[in-house]
């Protein structure tokens, strides 16, 4: 089989058995290898010698490995060699951003909003979110590639504000609040229709629409943060009387579009219309 690369936070040693050539006997760790390129081979190779035991005095495994670094390193490592679109999953991806040393500032930002969407308790998007390993059962409502990708659209249009605001954690947590106030007054707004099966309010592509909306709605009112929901969601109540538009029975004919990317533009400019905010 091919190489396979492994790693380890311990400091291995290494004693040479003389005699020149670089031969010797490596230490092992207290606990097990990481496997960072390798894993289907190596599973493979398990499940044989289950049925082929005599098998194993004949197999070599060459490895390379990486001892004494932080698991931040073996983070990195992993996305660079997996990062093409046929090997590893784009919600994985993201939520490695913040670990991997190359991934750009207001990647990383972005990444950490949606991981706040998914896990704090006051998110309307807790657990909702479909991302890779997530153990909830409750009904997705979005992938967290598609959700990420607009987060990071907002997040980019206002980034040299962020810049000069300092970015970091504290400010990515007020972007996560900004967030979590715009669904709760948009939750208010579209009533029954939130999370309803019949409807298609927490589809994604009308969570990418309202996404869109806060960003432009965030430019000119969000301050102050005290009462937002409740401000929002006055400006959002119009919303209530487009809901039988969003109807999942001939929804796709009421708004017909040559694509999602289409859709998503158009599903915009009715909630901005709707709720007098200007996009800009």
């Amino acid at each position: 089989p091919g190489s396979v690369l492994l790693f380890t936070h311990e400091k291995l040693r290494f004693q040479n058995a003389g005699g020149g050539g670089g031969t010797g006997h490596l230490s092992e760790p207290q606990s097990k290898f990481l496997i960072i390129d390798g894993q289907h081979r190596l599973a493979a190779l398990r499940f044989y010698l289950q049925s082929q035991p005599e098998e194993a005095s004949t197999i070599r495994v060459p490895c390379m490995i990486f001892d004494g670094r932080s698991e931040d390193f073996a983070a990195e490592m992993f996305v660079i060699i997996n990062s093409t679109p046929t090997r590893i999953n784009k919600s994985h991806l993201v939520d490695l951003y913040e670990r991997v040393s190359w991934a750009a500032p207001d990647r990383k930002f972005a990444s950490r909003i949606v991981a706040s969407l998914y896990v704090e308790a006051d998110s309307p998007l807790r657990y909702r979110i479909n991302r890779l390993g997530g153990r909830s059962q409750k009904d997705k409502w979005i992938l967290q590639a598609e959700l990420f990708n607009e987060i990071y659209r907002w997040v980019k249009r206002d980034w040299r504000r962020i810049q000069n605001a300092g970015g970091g954690a504290r400010l990515a947590d007020q972007y996560y609040a900004t967030v979590r106030d715009f669904f709760k007054a948009a939750e208010r707004a579209w009533g029954e229709g939130w999370g309803h099966a019949s409807y298609m309010v927490v589809r994604p592509v009308t969570l990418k629409a309202m996404l869109r909306v806060l960003s432009d709605l965030a430019r000119e009112d969000a301050e102050p943060e005290s009462a937002r929901v409740g401000r929002w969601g006055e400006r959002l109540a119009p919303w209530a009387d487009l809901l039988p538009s969003f109807k999942v029975a001939g929804f796709y004919e009421r708004f017909p579009a040559r694509g999602e990317v289409e859709r998503v533009a158009r599903i915009h400019r009715e909630l901005l219309k709707a709720a007098k905010i200007t996009s800009t």
